[in-house]
This record gives C-alpha cells, structure tokens and sequence, in this order.
C-alpha cells in the first residue's frame, strides 16, 4: 500500500512514517517542517520506500504532488495544534487547519485517492457532560482551534458525499511519548520530563488535581494504520485509555521514572482548562479492532528513557 502522511516529520507522523515503512508500505511524507524536524525521519530517509516532500499543504503543489503519487490512503497530521494561539490569531488557525484540509480532501480527489484517516481532537467536545466521553457525545467546540478541527470531519463528510473518499476520524486524548517537543502547551509529559531531567522547575497549574488521559504513541499509530484499511469507513473513534490521570500523579510517576526530586511548583489556574478529560475507547476495540496496549508506567519509563538519550 502507498500511504502519504501530512505532518510525517511532527510527533506522531514521524512515529507513523516509522511503523508503515516496518509493515512493508511505501510512505510520502509531507511536511514543511515548521514544527516538524527532519531528524525524527532519521531512519526512514534511509529506506527505499521513503520520499519526503518539504512542502506546506496549502501548497498547489500538494495537488501536483498527490496526482504523481497516487496513494491509497492519505493520513492528514498536519495542523495548527496550540489552542491559545488559534484565539490570538484565528485567521491562521483556520487558513492551516481548515483550508488545508480542504487542500489535502482536493488532493486527494486528484489522486485517486480511496480514504483518507484524519486526526482530530477532543477539543470539539467542549465542556463534556459524560466522562470518559463517548464518541457519539455532541460537539461543543469552544476555541477556533476545535472549530476548526469540527470543519475538518464536516469536509470529510462532504468530499465522501461528492467523490466517494472514504474516511476515518480520530480523535486522539492527550498523545505522549519519544519525539514530542516540550515547547509549547500540548505536551506536558514532554515538559515535566524536560524540566525534571534538566533540573529546571516544573509547575503545576491548579492544585494538582486536574485530570487528563494519556495514551501512548505507539497505540495511536496501532490506530492510524488499522484506520488504513476497510474497518471504520464514515466513523469516527475515540483514541484514549478512558483514564482520567491527575496532574499531580503525572508528575509523581514521570519524576519516578527519571530519578528527580518530585517537588513541583504551583501556579493559579489557567483560564479555559478543563478540570477533566477522559474519552471512551470502547467503540474503537469492535469497529477498528484496536485498543490502548501500554499502560502510564511504562509509556512514561519509555519516554524518560528516550529523552535521556537525547541529553547524551
């Protein structure tokens, strides 16, 4: 199978990239490396079966480039993930996650492309009544960021209604694990596990006991290449353990695994947090087959491990 991953030099595109060349297919990934490094394709730019395109989505060379290639499935990572900076600046937000995905679904069509598997977030269910979240729970999107991640299915839906794409969304719960950058707000694993192995101060915001479900790398890509088949065309899955993990505990285990000082400090609030997340994962174990396999502990000792090679 030919897959093209947007966001192949990001976090989880790189780890994705990674575990289709394993599996024997051939890989385009297309980045612009903005956020993205080329050294996490370390490994892939040495297989055969790899081409990476630096390339922005918007690009009209993202047509061109789909039309020559012709993959079979088209894994869409790429995306202004910060939610603080699509409220500074919501034009960016959507000209990156919307009119890309509209450029990547046009690609796609040019490409004779069969299905396309999109990675969303749990950002469009808001303020949830129901934790662990059920899939089919209403969305709620209450930043431009989920706004634009809730366009994104909308389109998928719409390019399957005119041209018959197939697609899979996943909404993917609080992602860890090696390659994730500590700069910035969606990885705070990657953060503590910075700051406790560089002897820097951690904080936690609140007091400690705000919670999130983490789930591990490796899991979500299990998730991506089975979306890559026939199982769970037109669905969307929840990507998560549906195990709320208190901030406190993170810090705890991660300090654990590292061998530092578990003294964080603390700092008030921030505005907009959620107290809680946790999706439910079930529908995901019979529509795709798939279900997290790592549990906290190890994807955490894991993790330190890999950041710890970093600093060598």
């Amino acid at each position: 199978m030919r897959v093209l991953v947007t966001g192949g030099a990001g976090f989880i595109g790189s780890n994705l990239v990674d575990r289709l060349l394993a599996e024997g297919h051939e890989v385009v990934a297309v980045d612009d490396l903005s956020s993205g490094a080329q050294g996490n394709l370390a490994t892939a730019l040495t297989h055969d079966r790899f081409r990476l395109e630096v390339l922005d989505v918007l690009d009209p060379a993202m047509i061109r480039l789909t039309a020559e290639v012709r993959p079979e499935v088209i894994c869409h990572l790429a995306a202004q993930i910060s939610v603080r900076k699509s409220v500074a600046d919501p034009v960016h937000d959507a000209r990156v996650n919307v009119e890309g995905t509209a450029s990547v679904l046009t690609a796609a069509h040019e490409g004779g492309t069969r299905k396309v598997v999109f990675a969303s977030s749990v950002a469009v269910y808001g303020r949830p009544a129901t934790i662990p979240v059920p899939g089919d729970a209403p969305t709620d999107p209450r930043s431009p960021y989920a706004a634009s991640k809730l366009s994104g299915e909308t389109y998928l839906a719409t390019f399957r209604a005119l041209h018959g794409i197939e697609y899979t969304t996943l909404v993917l719960s609080n992602v860890y694990g090696p390659r994730q950058s500590p700069d910035g707000e969606a990885g705070v694993v990657a953060i503590f596990t910075d700051g406790l192995l560089g002897g820097t101060p951690t904080v936690l915001y609140g007091d400690g006991t705000q919670t999130r479900d983490y789930v591990y790398v490796d899991d979500v890509v299990d998730g991506f290449v089975k979306a890559c088949g026939t199982v769970g065309d037109g669905r969307r899955f929840n990507l998560g353990t549906g195990i709320q993990t208190p901030d406190r505990r993170l810090h705890s285990l991660i300090a654990d695994a590292a061998g530092a000082l578990d003294k964080p400090g603390f700092a008030q609030p921030r505005p907009g947090d959620l107290p809680a997340m946790a999706v439910d994962p079930v529908p995901a174990y019979e529509g795709l087959g798939w279900e997290p396999r790592t549990d906290l502990s190890t994807g955490l000792k894991n993790t330190v491990e890999w950041a710890r090679s970093r600093r060598r």
